[in-house]
């Protein structure tokens, strides 16, 4: 994979940057191909990384009493990082795995800090980053509290279109904190309407 595309992509989807901005990014930065189930952080791990995602597909899960409990989807053009552990140096508590062969720019907090003290647009890539995922925590935060779970499914389909297609069921059903029983009769539902 060309690195010069995903940064080109880091420009035109998420945030513009300076051609020197660019350049120094391109040097601190490694370019992973992770196939489909891949873990790329573990429970544990203290990953210092965090992730661009040019291509595919990720979801962070948690392991409780034996259950698989999706926390979070993200997809291309997204920042991913195990957030607790980036940013409060502590064990990661979940996992983070691929659900689709993904192509990811990865750069170490080190350099984050690095190219956010230096350039003012990178300092404002990591904010409009943070910003974006707060606006979608506080929405799910929203929905697990008010949302039927209809809703919750509508909702989701609404905001990512075709993620019924690309991830499997039993983990929509975990990341909506309903039963896949329940999010089968609500799909037989929305086909018959």
């Amino acid at each position: 994979m060309n690195k010069e595309k995903i940064i080109d992509a880091i420009c035109k989807k998420v945030y513009p940057l300076s051609q020197e901005c660019k350049s120094e990014l391109h040097n601190l930065t490694t370019v992973l191909s992770v196939n489909k189930k891949e873990i790329i952080i573990k429970e544990g791990d203290t990953n210092t990384k965090m992730y661009f995602i040019f291509n595919g597909m990720l979801r962070a899960f948690y392991l409780k009493d034996g259950n698989d409990i999706t926390d979070w989807f993200t997809y291309e053009n997204d920042f991913v990082c195990s957030i607790q552990n980036f940013f409060e140096d502590t064990p990661s508590q979940h996992y983070i795995e691929a659900i689709e062969e993904s192509q990811l720019l990865a750069i170490t907090k080190a350099n984050v800090f690095y190219l956010s003290q230096k350039y003012r647009e990178f300092e404002q890539l990591g904010n409009f980053s943070t910003t974006q995922t707060m606006v979608r925590l506080q929405k799910r935060i929203v929905s697990m509290q008010f949302e039927t779970a209809q809703q919750k499914y509508l909702n989701l389909l609404k905001e990512r279109p075709g993620i019924d297609l690309r991830v499997p069921l039993i983990h929509i059903a975990s990341y909506l904190g309903i039963k896949n029983e329940t999010l089968s009769r609500i799909r037989k539902q929305k086909v018959k309407n």
